[in-house]
């Protein structure tokens, strides 16, 4: 049996660390790329060997990162998982809106959260052909409603990438490879915002927030044949946020 390959970027917290050890308990060979240094709990000893460093913000180096990555995948890419993506904030931690975002900003966040997105998944298109993989791009809840915590260019950016995520599922599916999203609501990491704990209550019908490994398992399922005819879909994992 072939092992299967990951690729996944935004790597070293939440649910990319949790997707990365749910591929790894489950036998597949695993590569990171993220602007931060590999974290030392991870679990296995190909950890500092298998991660890239990748500045999603320089698409330059992004492009000029492709035949590394490319050399190190050799030949095939079971699952290219899109993870990273950023939400800047105001100096007291507030959203940014319209009035309060800059072009530097604007081009930041859609160059990590969007433009990288796409360019990846077309620099490795042969690596995925040769797998019948499947892509899984991370988009959000404040894709589709104004969120008090995200800003407008992460939210814009996530609505672009669920636009995006349908433009590669019809593009790539043609060639056997599957193309999906989740969307996230509140999930258990380190970077919730103050007041979460009230949003839960008053629009979370499961009056919880969700765990880093209750998103990990979704997206190993669209990864596997069990997900086989599943392609530009959008799944929202967010203990019922959207209804």
């Amino acid at each position: 049996m072939v092992e299967k390959t990951l690729l996944l970027t935004g790597a070293s917290r939440g649910i990319g660390h949790a997707t990365v050890k749910h591929f790894h308990a489950a036998g597949w060979r695993i590569f990171t790329a993220s602007r931060q240094s590999w974290v030392e709990e991870c679990p296995w000893a190909e950890k500092m060997l298998n991660h890239i460093h990748l500045d999603l913000e320089d698409i330059a180096a992004v492009e000029a990162a492709l035949p590394l990555i490319k050399a190190k995948l050799g030949g095939r890419l079971d699952a290219l998982v899109n993870n990273a993506g950023i939400s800047p904030k105001a100096d007291d931690g507030g959203r940014l809106g319209v009035r309060e975002t800059g072009y530097d900003t604007w081009i930041r966040v859609f160059n990590v959260n969007l433009f990288s997105t796409a360019l990846l998944a077309t620099g490795l298109f042969e690596e995925l052909n040769a797998a019948q993989g499947s892509i899984i791009n991370v988009t959000s809840i404040a894709g589709t409603r104004v969120h008090p915590f995200a800003g407008v260019a992460y939210a814009t950016s996530k609505a672009a990438l669920s636009a995006l995520t349908r433009e590669m599922a019809y593009d790539f599916g043609r060639h056997g490879i599957r193309v999906n999203a989740i969307a996230p609501g509140e999930i258990d990491t380190a970077i919730l915002s103050p007041g979460t704990q009230d949003l839960i209550e008053r629009q979370v019908p499961m009056q919880r927030l969700g765990k880093p490994e209750e998103v990990a398992s979704l997206i190993y399922f669209l990864c596997t044949s069990g997900a086989a005819y599943v392609n530009g879909a959008e799944i929202p994992v967010n203990g019922g946020q959207h209804v």
